[in-house]
């Protein structure tokens, strides 16, 4: 894997980086720094626990100690939260989403973006984070762009965007995923770890991170 100067992760929601944790623990095993920009603490999400530890009222801080948590078993050592509200990126002021995002990029200067590609992550905050990250890398100087890769899990995504440009083999890293996942207990108190790390479909699935590196070409959609 060749060495990044800094990447930046921007995502949505307290979780989203656990799709990405394997990869994240490769390049900080190197020696490369990583900010996380995440731009809500989840405040709407539906999971509570089981059984239910966690209310709407107290969900934000718990879920902000998961992400924390979770940041610590990847290795994360800069997190930023964006204090914008679960479910309502897509309405948010876009030239003020962007600047964030520019700031944050201008300040770290990363050679590496990770976000979710812009119509192809289901969920609407998803697709609109992605969409900022875009608009803002738009916004650069084609020479000082970094590269962004997007994360896509669509129905239909591959035929859409074509096979992704980079397959990650995790494996060795399947416990810090596993860890990072189990983090954020109010979310995912049904994974099982030995279910994980025994069941080798799941293995399989889990080892691998799939990424597409978004064109500004427009060659893709």
């Amino acid at each position: 894997m060749e060495q990044e100067r800094h990447i930046l992760v921007v995502l949505p929601h307290p979780d989203d980086e656990t799709g990405s944790s394997g990869t994240l623990a490769m390049h900080i095993g190197q020696g490369t720094p990583v900010t996380y920009l995440c731009l809500t603490l989840g405040e709407m999400g539906r999971n509570m626990g089981v059984p239910p530890f966690a209310n709407r009222t107290t969900l934000p801080a718990i879920r902000k100690q998961e992400l924390e948590q979770s940041c610590a078993y990847i290795g994360i050592a800069d997190l930023r939260l964006g204090g914008l509200h679960d479910k309502t990126i897509e309405f948010e002021d876009r030239d003020a989403l962007i600047r964030q995002i520019a700031d944050v990029i201008e300040e770290v200067r990363p050679s590496l973006i990770i976000t979710f590609y812009p119509g192809y992550s289901v969920h609407p905050d998803h697709d609109a984070c992605g969409a900022a990250v875009v608009g803002a890398v738009k916004r650069m100087a084609e020479d000082a762009r970094p590269v962004v890769y997007c994360i896509a899990f669509a129905n239909g995504c591959e035929e859409a965007l074509g096979e992704p440009d980079v397959i990650n083999d995790v494996s060795a890293y399947l416990e810090v995923k596993l860890s990072s996942l189990q983090a954020h207990r109010s979310q995912f108190h049904h994974m099982s770890g030995v279910l994980l790390l025994e069941d080798e479909k799941l293995r399989s699935r889990w080892s691998k991170e799939r990424f597409w590196i978004y064109r500004f070409d427009e060659s893709r959609p």
